[in-house]
Order: C-alpha cells, then sequence, then structure tokens
C-alpha cells in the first residue's frame, strides 16, 4: 500500500504547493493512521530472532527500524521506494540537455513515493532558488547555527498538535536542503579558494548547476556527474550511521537543523565518511608500486599482498549485497562515456576484474574535471545524503515514530541468557 499525507494545510503559508498538489485527497491513508492500524493488527507478530553476535556485532542486520524512503536488496541493491537506481536514471526528469536525473526529482520521489515530471522539479528547483539567502552568521557553526531559524522549534515551542510535526519538519528540510549547497560552496571556496565569492544563486538553474556554478565548477559534464552523485547517494536505507544518527536525534524531537549536523558528525567519522579519501591514496600507492604499464594478474597479485600485509582495499565488500552495487556500474557507465581514455579510469577499470567497488569511481571521476581535494568528498556526500535523511524524518514525524530508546544488556547478563537457553536443549 502506497502511504501519503492526506492533507497539506496551506494556513500561515506552511507547506509548498508543488507537493501539497500532488498529496491532497481522501484516497491516501495517512502515514500516522496506517502505522497505528499496522500495531494493532500485527503487534504481536514476531519479526525476527536477536542473537548474541547481532548486538555484539554493532545490530548489523537487526531488523530495528522503520525507514519509508529506501530498502536496500541483496541482490539488486539500493531501491528508492521501489525503484532501482537504473530505473531511477531512466524515469526520473533531466535538465534540459542533459543526461543525469535531477536531485529535485529524487527528493520528490522520496518524500512521495510518486515519480514527479518535469514542471515539478522546476518548481522544486525555483523554491530552493528562492530559500536559499542565508544570514551572515551560517559562517561560524554551519548547518546547526541556522537552528535559530527552525519552524519546526518553534511550533513545538507554541504546543501545535503532533499531527501536524510533519509539516514544520518539511518546511525546516526545504530551507535547509535550499540553503545546504551554498553553505557547502561557502566552505569550499574559503578552504581552497582564497574565500571568493560563491556567487549569486540563478532562479532558472537546478539545484545541482547551481551547487556547481557556486563551487567554481562550469563544465557540463561535471554538472551532470554531480547530478549522477547526488541523486545516486541521497539514501540507503535507515541503519547506517549518517541516516541513523539524523533518525535518533530526531525522534527526541530536536529539529531538522539539530538532527541533521548530528548525522554530519557521525559521517565525519572515518569508518562512515572518509573512503573516497582513502580510495584515492590506495589507486596512488598501487600507481607509484605497478606504475600505469599493468597487467590484470599483476594488479591481482599486488591487491593480494596488500591484505595479506593486514590492509584493506577501501570500500570493497558490503554488509548486505551480495553482487556489484548499482551505484559503482551506474558511475562506470558514466566514466565510459565521457572518460574512457582517463589513466586512472583504465586502472580502475582493470582493478574492476579484480575488486568491483562503488567507491573506485567516484574519486577518480572527481578528479578527472579538477576537484582534486579530497578532504572535501565528505562534504558532498553530506549534501547528497540530506535528501534521504530529511525526507526519512518527515515520514516519521508523520507517522508519529516514538523516542528511540533500545533496551540494553551487560556482558554477564548475555552469559546467563546463553546458559539459560543451552539448558534447554
Amino acid at each position: 500500500m502506497t502511504i501519503a499525507f492526506s492533507s497539506f494545510r496551506a494556513k500561515s503559508g506552511l507547506v509548498s504547493k508543488t507537493l501539497s498538489n500532488l498529496c491532497t485527497g481522501a484516497h491516501y491513508a495517512t502515514a500516522s493512521d496506517y502505522s497505528m492500524n499496522l500495531k494493532e493488527a500485527n503487534g504481536a507478530t514476531v519479526v525476527q530472532n536477536i542473537t548474541v553476535d547481532m548486538i555484539y556485532g554493532g545490530m548489523r542486520s537487526m531488523k530495528g527500524m522503520v525507514t519509508e524512503t529506501s530498502v536496500l536488496d541483496p541482490e539488486e541493491g539500493i531501491r528508492f521506494r521501489g525503484y532501482s537506481i537504473p530505473e531511477c536514471q531512466q524515469k526520473l526528469p533531466k535538465a534540459q540537455g542533459g543526461e543525469e536525473p535531477l536531485p529535485e526529482g529524487i527528493w520528490w520521489l522520496l518524500c512521495t513515493g510518486d515519480i514527479p515530471d518535469q514542471k515539478q522539479v522546476s518548481a522544486i528547483s525555483k523554491e530552493w532558488a528562492s530559500r536559499a539567502d542565508l544570514p551572515g552568521h551560517v559562517f561560524v557553526a554551519a548547518i546547526a547555527a541556522l537552528q535559530s531559524e527552525s519552524k519546526f522549534a518553534e511550533a513545538y515551542s507554541k504546543g501545535v498538535h503532533k499531527s501536524t510535526y510533519w509539516e514544520y519538519a518539511y518546511e525546516d528540510s526545504m530551507n535547509l536542503l535550499a540553503k545546504l549547497p551554498t553553505i557547502a560552496a561557502m566552505i569550499y571556496r574559503n578552504l581552497y579558494r582564497d574565500g571568493t565569492s560563491v556567487g549569486v544563486l540563478d532562479p532558472n538553474k537546478d539545484w545541482s548547476a547551481n551547487f556547481c556554478h557556486m563551487l567554481g565548477y562550469t563544465e557540463h559534464d561535471f554538472v551532470e556527474l554531480m547530478r549522477l552523485y547526488l541523486v545516486i547517494h541521497s539514501d540507503h536505507e535507515g541503519g547506517n550511521v549518517s541516516a541513523h544518527t539524523c533518525h535518533l536525534v530526531g525522534s527526541a524531537l530536536s529539529d531538522p537543523y539539530l538532527s541533521f549536523s548530528a548525522s554530519m558528525a557521525g559521517l565525519a567519522g572515518p569508518l562512515h565518511g572518509l573512503a573516497n579519501q582513502e580510495v584515492l591514496v590506495f589507486l596512488t600507492k598501487l600507481v607509484a608500486d605497478v606504475g600505469h604499464d599493468y597487467t590484470t594478474q599483476q594488479l591481482k597479485e599486488w591487491v593480494w599482498n596488500h591484505l595479506k600485509s593486514g590492509q584493506v582495499v577501501p570500500g570493497y565488500g558490503h554488509a548486505v549485497l551480495r553482487k556489484t552495487d548499482p551505484r559503482y556500474t551506474c558511475q562506470r557507465e558514466f566514466a565510459l562515456k565521457h572518460l574512457p581514455d582517463d589513466p586512472m579510469f583504465k586502472l580502475v577499470s582493470t582493478l574492476y576484474e579484480v575488486t568491483p567497488n562503488i567507491l573506485l569511481e567516484q574519486g577518480v571521476l572527481l578528479q578527472h574535471y579538477g576537484m582534486r581535494e579530497m578532504s572535501y568528498y565528505t562534504v558532498l556526500f553530506g549534501v547528497s545524503r540530506a535528501l534521504g535523511c530529511l525526507s526519512q524524518m518527515i515520514w516519521s514525524r508523520g507517522m508519529g515514530l516514538p523516542l528511540e530508546r533500545p533496551k540494553s544488556h551487560s556482558t554477564d547478563g548475555l552469559i546467563k541468557l546463553a546458559k539459560a537457553a543451552n539448558a534447554q536443549k
């Protein structure tokens, strides 16, 4: 069953018309009613048995969250509202003269479950441009500083009914998404371009094009790459560090600004957000050892020696996926079309036969177009992941999901539990 919000209240200018025009109608069940009915009818249904390995393994593979926006299939990879990455590439609207899907389209899809048309994504582009003005203090603390403008926090302090929480979460999310490219571009310009101005947003350009131009990149193919990058990394279920952090903090009814800033703190951790940089270091070391004249067998031997030395291939292998990540595949197709003769891409293409890996492509693509500042790649990922984290948050408030508060075990308690279970065998 498709869940959508039954009404978008127009009072006080809340909730953009671009989405409200789609989602009104009595034939839709409210998200909160649907989840309540599910709990009443099936609340005692056992979903999964929890093992000691799961508890000690960081809750990996433990099914304990509700995430409406995406599902990670072990065989097919991520599905956004039921659509695979190739389907999104085919069905989502593109910019005029472009071939890659627009992030505005994935935002609409994540929020509503429906594929938008060109007019609808253009409306989102214009709306984000209209909301993008930044107060001066954002230079100091970026995302968290914007919390002073939170509609959600203001509404909560006034005691609005909890059934309307999602509306204010939506408003904050739209405002934050509108401002994120400017914030990210300011960071880039301050760090790598001597603080030069990001310029002025063009309301007639899409989100990605404005972002690239503020960064200082105007080449058509780079803008296309950015559109693809922002779409395919937008969401990845709810259990990864950044998405789960945003959900956890938001479950305490912290507003989207605070929740997403916490999410980005999680993304800053090397196990979650630094894989792109580590991949490029890995490739640089490989080239230093084998040069650009190599065979597949030489690369295979080098990788095995690398692994035997106790090191890892960054980004290779996935906790859920059992086949090549479709995010890798679509980036590889982009590279084959736009930079087939790039030496580093040729290296990655040969490595593909040894270690097919999404992250091997990303850094090479960005480096090819001149974005060589590896420490900035996490910021790019954060801009993309905002689409997923914030759409998840809107749905969490719309469904009335409670404060997340799991029960914990001590090791002694688990030992006693295991002994009791073994005694019953």
